[in-house]
């Protein structure tokens, strides 16, 4: 490992600096809940903002599907940088890479209203290949009841 690679830990915690600060996800609320080599996930708040029924005070359904995709997307990240990381690339050539990083396709099932006040967002590495990763992702609220199931496509490579 050269000087210029990073640790797995400095991977991970510049993972999680990025997408706590990415705009779009400061105004959703998204703080990493977990971020592991298979498993990547946010929690964040209701907020009058996100509410997309203002009746019955539930979730959007642009947010469920943005938090999915964006929990998607970390994951795809996490696994991309892995692969790099295990092949020795340096700090730069790893930077430039997760700038390229993007959907490509997503799916997502809707199965309940999203009620509650607090949410979490679980994303698992189904595959990844070279230049494509597929994951599942999951959004439930805190009462665990699952409120939609999403699999993306992320450009990986």
């Amino acid at each position: 490992m050269s000087a210029a690679t990073p640790n797995w830990n400095a991977v991970l915690e510049q993972v999680r600096d990025v997408y706590e600060r990415l705009p779009f996800n400061e105004l959703l609320g998204l703080k990493v809940d977990h971020l592991e080599r298979q498993r990547a996930g946010f929690r964040f708040a209701k907020r009058e903002a996100l509410v997309g029924n203002f009746i019955q005070g539930i979730l959007h359904g642009g947010v469920i599907s943005a938090v999915l995709d964006t929990t998607g997307g970390m994951m795809a990240t996490v696994s991309a940088l892995g692969r790099m990381l295990e092949n020795g690339c340096s700090r730069e050539e790893m930077a430039a890479n997760f700038a390229r990083i993007g959907t490509i396709d997503m799916r997502v099932d809707y199965l309940r209203p999203g009620r509650g006040d607090r949410f979490r967002s679980t994303a698992t590495l189904m595959r990844a290949g070279r230049s494509v990763a597929v994951t599942r992702m999951e959004l439930t609220n805190e009462a665990d009841a699952l409120i939609a199931v999403g699999t993306g496509a992320y450009k990986i490579g």
